[in-house]
Protein backbone atom coordinates (compact mmCIF):
# COMPACT_ATOMS: atom_id res chain seq x y z
CA UNK A 1 0.00 0.00 0.00
CA UNK A 2 2.62 2.44 1.02
CA UNK A 3 4.26 1.72 -2.29
CA UNK A 4 1.22 2.66 -4.13
CA UNK A 5 1.13 5.70 -2.43
CA UNK A 6 4.26 6.39 -2.84
CA UNK A 7 4.79 5.64 -6.56
CA UNK A 8 1.84 7.86 -7.25
CA UNK A 9 2.85 10.78 -4.80
CA UNK A 10 6.27 10.48 -7.70
CA UNK A 11 3.66 10.47 -10.57
CA UNK A 12 1.89 13.88 -9.46
CA UNK A 13 4.83 15.65 -8.57
CA UNK A 14 6.09 15.45 -12.37
CA UNK A 15 3.19 15.91 -13.25
CA UNK A 16 2.44 12.25 -15.43
CA UNK A 17 -0.65 11.28 -13.14
CA UNK A 18 -3.22 13.47 -14.61
CA UNK A 19 -4.55 13.78 -17.96
CA UNK A 20 -5.71 16.98 -17.97
CA UNK A 21 -5.02 18.72 -14.65
CA UNK A 22 -6.19 22.05 -15.50
CA UNK A 23 -9.54 20.14 -15.32
CA UNK A 24 -9.06 18.97 -11.90
CA UNK A 25 -8.05 22.05 -10.26
CA UNK A 26 -10.84 24.21 -11.88
CA UNK A 27 -13.32 21.56 -10.72
CA UNK A 28 -11.27 21.77 -7.21
CA UNK A 29 -11.62 25.37 -6.99
CA UNK A 30 -14.85 25.43 -8.17
CA UNK A 31 -15.78 23.01 -4.85
CA UNK A 32 -13.64 24.93 -1.88
CA UNK A 33 -15.50 28.34 -3.50
CA UNK A 34 -18.93 26.64 -3.50
CA UNK A 35 -18.36 25.28 0.53
CA UNK A 36 -16.84 29.19 1.08
CA UNK A 37 -19.73 30.84 0.18
CA UNK A 38 -22.24 28.20 1.95
CA UNK A 39 -19.90 28.98 4.92
CA UNK A 40 -20.32 32.79 4.57
CA UNK A 41 -24.09 32.32 3.71
CA UNK A 42 -25.25 30.05 6.62
CA UNK A 43 -23.09 32.03 9.14
CA UNK A 44 -24.39 35.47 7.87
CA UNK A 45 -27.87 33.78 8.12
CA UNK A 46 -27.53 33.12 11.46
CA UNK A 47 -25.83 36.16 12.34
CA UNK A 48 -29.42 38.08 11.30
CA UNK A 49 -31.42 36.27 12.95
CA UNK A 50 -29.97 37.52 16.14
CA UNK A 51 -28.63 34.36 17.95
CA UNK A 52 -26.83 34.47 20.78
CA UNK A 53 -24.27 31.55 21.02
CA UNK A 54 -21.93 32.69 18.28
CA UNK A 55 -19.81 29.65 18.79
CA UNK A 56 -21.79 26.94 18.67
CA UNK A 57 -23.61 28.56 15.33
CA UNK A 58 -20.39 28.78 13.58
CA UNK A 59 -19.42 24.85 14.57
CA UNK A 60 -23.04 23.82 13.07
CA UNK A 61 -22.02 26.20 9.80
CA UNK A 62 -18.59 24.58 9.78
CA UNK A 63 -19.86 21.09 9.79
CA UNK A 64 -22.97 21.46 7.32
CA UNK A 65 -20.78 23.26 4.98
CA UNK A 66 -18.18 20.77 5.14
CA UNK A 67 -20.66 17.87 4.72
CA UNK A 68 -22.06 19.26 1.44
CA UNK A 69 -18.58 20.38 0.09
CA UNK A 70 -17.54 16.57 1.09
CA UNK A 71 -21.06 15.08 -0.91
CA UNK A 72 -20.47 17.22 -4.22
CA UNK A 73 -16.58 16.29 -4.77
CA UNK A 74 -17.07 12.97 -6.22
CA UNK A 75 -19.65 14.10 -8.29
CA UNK A 76 -16.96 17.35 -9.70
CA UNK A 77 -14.64 15.08 -9.85
CA UNK A 78 -16.35 11.74 -11.88
CA UNK A 79 -14.83 13.16 -15.31
CA UNK A 80 -10.69 12.85 -13.62
CA UNK A 81 -8.67 10.94 -16.16
CA UNK A 82 -5.28 9.47 -15.30
CA UNK A 83 -2.46 8.51 -17.09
Amino acid sequence: MFNLVWYSAKLFFKGKLLRDPLYVYRQLVFGILLGSFILVGLEGLLILIGSQEVGLNFTMALIVSSVFTGIIMPFLLKDMKMQ
